[in-house]
């Protein structure tokens, strides 16, 4: 198993990872429109430094899993002096290569890349599948509970 960070031209495989994730979530993945803009956006950011994706590379194959990581500067905090954080997401795995290591083998990469940025906050929702994953990563609970509003909520 070879665990590489994400360039540009990992786009289309990344979408794909992406749409793994959303389905096994139950949401609806088929509209071209969300892919493609997933597609344009990966090939800008995987250009640029604010995200970072490691991935699980098969020979033959190509990327089977994926952890992404946005990275932020937020106002420093006493528990985030610098102010850096990051956001982790798309955990994902194809099918047909889930239960092999290859989510946690992302996650380490992607983990100690943060910590060697400095990076001392990492956020992240988890899934009931994957919440084992990220224990045994040192995730905890945080004491603030995650609250979300749609725009045009009111």
């Amino acid at each position: 198993m070879t665990v590489r960070f994400a360039v540009p031209a990992d786009a289309a495989a990344l979408v794909l990872l992406r749409a793994a994730m959303f389905a096994a979530m139950g949401q609806e993945v088929d509209d071209p429109a969300w892919r493609a803009a997933a597609r344009a956006w990966f090939e800008v950011q995987l250009a640029g430094d604010g995200v970072l994706v490691a991935v699980v590379d098969l020979p033959g194959f190509g990327p089977v899993s994926s952890a992404m990581a946005v990275l932020e500067r937020r106002a420093p905090s006493p528990t985030n002096p610098d102010g850096l954080a990051a956001h982790l997401s798309q955990v994902s795995t194809l099918r047909e290569h889930r239960r092999r290591g290859h989510a946690g083998a992302c996650v380490t990469a992607l983990l100690a890349a943060l910590d060697a940025r400095g990076i001392v906050r990492t956020d992240l929702f988890a899934t009931a599948d994957g919440e084992a994953l990220y224990l045994e990563q040192g995730f905890r609970p945080s004491p603030y509970p995650a609250l979300r509003r749609d725009g045009g909520s009111s």
